[in-house]
């Protein structure tokens, strides 16, 4: 079929594709982004927890950076978005109370506050009683907790909204439609064809397809994005409106090693999640994952068993090697990567569209970025 012309072509339009897209337009370019369903992916099933501080992990000290760089984006990104769009996001700045039930869940709660103070951040060890009052729902067995008031929140739902909004106002051209083939001539992408024969070329293609942009045929394979499927599964619940407030923050636990996390929406949805599992790409909601989803938080919050369950869902996380993103060029000329963001894409949103837009205009990575260059999982070279 036809073959049509832009000066960037994002493959991908979950958040991450369409904030590259609205952020390439507003630098000047002329975009297209290929998916079957804009908006849809990841997003729509992520709780939403902008959480740089309580989401550490040892051992990801360098993703930390970029995180509360993305982080101290949000507030201004999220108004411009708003401003532009006149759409909620649902962008709350309510805080994350993570707590612990039991003795060993304390303790690992402890470490996680140790390293936090070792990194600079700010969190606030908080007693079991000092707990319960900031959030009387809480159960009367919590051993302890962490108060920290700059993890915020925001509905990925309407963040995809209206991030599709505003690339169609900056002129975005979509095609519903998913690529097949990464086309290459001459050692260097020049556009892809879509499972329809349709081929679109490109003077740059960025590869944002979440879990899925390590399996698009044509890519070579020392510049093949390392990037599995993790599976989560969330639930959501409705508190009716004689019961708010409900919660005031996000609230996380560590429930007998396990993680669970609930947050509260300002229109009385609660989000309560996420399993991890390693099962590929299966995305069946499972009888399992319901129930432990459902146990760890009665545990944590009794009265959660008395709301009505509105929604099941199960989704993908794009996950590299080492649980960081990849971002900017590779070794094939005219490809840029934005995949790999795993349990962090919500929260990077800003920080993505920022350091993609520069990328595609200037051929570098921002300093902010540059650990996360997609070459460092090259394996092989590319001809000269």
């Amino acid at each position: 079929m036809s073959s049509r012309t832009s000066e960037v072509l994002v493959v991908g339009g979950g958040i991450i594709g369409l904030v590259t897209a609205w952020r390439a337009a507003q630098r000047g370019f002329g975009v297209t982004v290929a998916d079957p369903e804009p908006g849809g992916g990841a997003a729509q099933v992520a709780a939403g927890m902008l959480a740089a501080v309580t989401e550490l992990h040892h051992g990801e000290q360098t993703l930390l950076g970029l995180n509360l760089a993305s982080a101290q984006r949000y507030p201004d990104f999220a108004a411009e978005l708003t401003d532009f769009t006149g759409q909620d996001l649902g962008y709350r700045r309510c805080g994350t109370l993570a707590v612990a039930l039991d003795a060993d869940d304390r303790a690992e709660l402890r470490e996680l506050h140790a390293l936090q103070r070792r990194s600079g951040l700010a969190s606030e060890w908080l007693t079991g009683r000092e707990c319960r009052r900031l959030e009387p729902m809480l159960a009367p067995g919590v051993r302890g907790g962490l108060r920290v008031d700059g993890d915020h929140q925001i509905d990925p739902r309407r963040l995809a909204a209206a991030l599709l909004t505003a690339c169609a106002w900056v002129g975005v051209t979509f095609h519903r439609g998913w690529a097949e083939r990464l086309d290459v001539v001459r050692d260097r992408a020049v556009g892809v064809t879509l499972a329809d024969g349709t081929a679109l070329t490109a003077d740059q293609v960025v590869l944002a397809g979440g879990s899925l942009s390590g399996r698009l045929a044509g890519v070579p394979e020392g510049v093949l994005a390392p990037v599995r499927p993790v599976k989560g599964q969330v639930l959501r619940l409705t508190v009716p409106a004689r019961r708010a407030p409900f919660l005031q923050r996000t609230v996380r636990a560590v429930v007998r090693g396990g993680h669970v996390y609930l947050v509260p929406r300002e229109n009385g949805e609660l989000v309560v999640g996420a399993t991890s599992e390693e099962l590929g790409w299966d995305t069946t909601v499972t009888a399992g994952g319901v129930y432990e989803l459902l146990r760890d938080a009665h545990e944590l919050v009794p009265g959660i068993t008395e709301l009505p369950l509105t929604e099941t869902r199960a989704g993908l996380r794009p996950c590299s090697p080492d649980n960081a993103p990849l971002l900017g060029p590779t070794g094939l000329d005219g490809l840029l990567l934005a995949t790999g963001h795993h349990r962090n894409g919500v929260l990077l949103t800003p920080v993505t569209g920022e350091v993609l837009a520069h990328a595609l205009a200037t051929g570098e990575l921002p300093d902010v970025a540059r650990p996360f260059t997609p070459r460092r999982f090259s394996r092989t070279e590319l001809p000269a």
